[in-house]
């Protein structure tokens, strides 16, 4: 008895001597505030499940040691050799500051010459990919965090393998935590067909705590360096199909014209950081005409940066608005600087409008959420809820004339640790088809009342705040 009592005493020192040592690591490392506090929180009142949180989602080596922010800088360099020479591209004057800021912050170039085109439907855009691949005649890069061996994915397998024999470069880069469900055989499919095919920060039980936090969130098709794709959608079926219980709602976008370099630019550096394998020939940045009118910049993030630009892009975006905001995200947990700018362009009379699902495919994030909504709600806030399906689409419109699609959600994770790339796009033809999207969107929402949002059981209320200190970890 005595022993036992004995051995219980050392496991509890050693626990607590383990939170102790956390506790200083993640004070030393002089996080965002917030993030730190949320850190300790769960590892001082989640006994044993917070250790291991942290274990698997708290450690910073990926950033120390696998990750060279000096070589990052370098490749994002090199590939704007081998882009167009600059010429002059005109675009709403409102936006200047946005776009000085993205060029300053990220060798972000102004690209125009681009027809954009819009989809709400996984069918539409797939039958477009498929289309643009069977077509394509040089090479194809495609970037997924999902890529499913289900029907939709066979099909793109089955074309890239068609193309591959006749003779193209073909490269796919795919995150292994996000395609965990693939079959190895499916992967391998690619790479007996002469496909290059690579992991993302690739999962094994010694990598995973210092792997698992960092992941390609990307969505990127580049096709003979002209066609390109970005947005929200991955390659799985239940992007076409959706749910038992509803659709899935999502948007992506067909780009042709010279904002494909910016794709293509994003992907090359991708594919050194997984191959270390350097690719900048002038190949895969042709010269290419006018196809539209809409100028833009690509602009990607991640842990390979010292900024988080599409953060900061954003951030500006919300404080040059005059007249409207409408944003479109599967999970709201928004830093509070965020939070703070878009309560004051309410308050300063612009129209902004979130527009959140009213079911979620993950139940702790969207009640974590929903913490949020009352200070939205009284800063003068329009928030719906999607009662169609699910949710998922990414778009955001500020007055009428720059549009965002792309990969980030409105959250901590995507602004700060994940791999993500967003177009900015300033054209008002687009703005008010993106607009005209959103509010053919809200016939399908419920209008969030501050009356009836107060009235919701206290312990549900309670609980929601309750994860709220835990969103920056979400």
């Amino acid at each position: 008895m005595q022993l036992n009592n004995t051995l219980l005493m050392i496991i509890e020192l050693l626990y607590l001597l383990t939170v102790i040592s956390i506790v200083v690591v993640v004070i030393s490392e002089n996080r965002n505030p917030i993030k730190t506090v949320a850190w300790i929180l769960a590892v001082v009142f989640l006994p044993f499940i917070g250790i291991i949180w942290y274990a698997v989602f708290g450690q910073d080596t990926t950033k120390k040691y696998v990750i060279s922010r000096r070589m990052y800088s370098k490749l994002k360099k090199r590939p704007l050799d081998e882009m167009d020479t600059p010429v002059e591209i005109f675009f709403p004057e409102k936006h200047a500051n946005i776009v000085k800021l993205l060029q300053n912050l990220d060798y972000t170039p102004l690209l125009g010459g681009n027809n954009v085109k819009l989809f709400t439907s996984g069918k539409d855009k797939f039958d477009h990919l498929l289309a643009d691949i069977e077509k394509a005649r040089q090479h194809i890069h495609i970037e997924y965090y999902v890529l499913n061996d289900d029907e939709i994915g066979m099909k793109v397998q089955e074309a890239l393998i068609r193309k591959a024999r006749e003779g193209l470069e073909i490269r796919i880069i795919y995150d292994s935590f996000g395609s965990r469900k693939a079959k190895k055989k499916f992967l391998e499919e690619f790479r007996r067909a002469g496909i290059e095919t690579e992991p993302f920060l690739k999962l094994t039980w010694s990598a995973i705590t210092s792997r698992l936090n960092y992941r390609t969130h990307r969505k990127i098709v580049v096709i003979d360096g002209q066609i390109g794709y970005v947005g929200g959608m991955n390659i799985a079926d239940r992007y076409i199909k959706g749910f038992d219980w509803g659709c899935w709602r999502d948007t992506h976008a067909r780009i042709e014209g010279k904002g494909v370099q910016g794709l293509q630019s994003v992907f090359l550096i991708d594919w050194y950081f997984v191959s270390q394998t350097l690719i900048t020939s002038r190949n895969y940045f042709p010269m290419l005409g006018n196809f539209g009118e809409c100028p833009m910049q690509i602009v990607n993030s991640g842990p390979l940066s010292e900024e988080n630009e599409i953060s900061h892009g954003i951030m500006q975006a919300i404080y040059d608005a005059q007249k409207s905001i409408f944003i479109q995200t599967p999970y709201f947990l928004p830093p509070d600087a965020m939070i703070d700018a878009l309560k004051a362009a309410a308050i300063r009379g612009v129209d902004v409008r979130l527009m959140i699902s009213k079911r979620s495919d993950v139940p702790l994030v969207q009640m974590a959420s929903r913490s949020y909504i009352k200070d939205m709600l009284k800063a003068g806030v329009k928030v719906y809820k999607y009662h169609k399906g699910f949710l998922h689409s990414k778009m955001m419109m500020f007055d009428d004339s720059l549009t965002l699609i792309g990969s980030a959600n409105f959250d901590s994770r995507s602004f700060e640790q994940n791999f993500e790339v967003e177009a900015f796009i300033y054209d008002e033809k687009l703005g008010e088809q993106a607009n005209d999207i959103f509010v053919e969107d809200q016939r399908f929402s419920d209008l969030v009342l501050m009356r009836e949002w107060v009235k919701r059981p206290v312990m549900q209320r309670f609980f929601e705040s309750l994860l709220r200190l835990f969103a920056p970890l979400l």
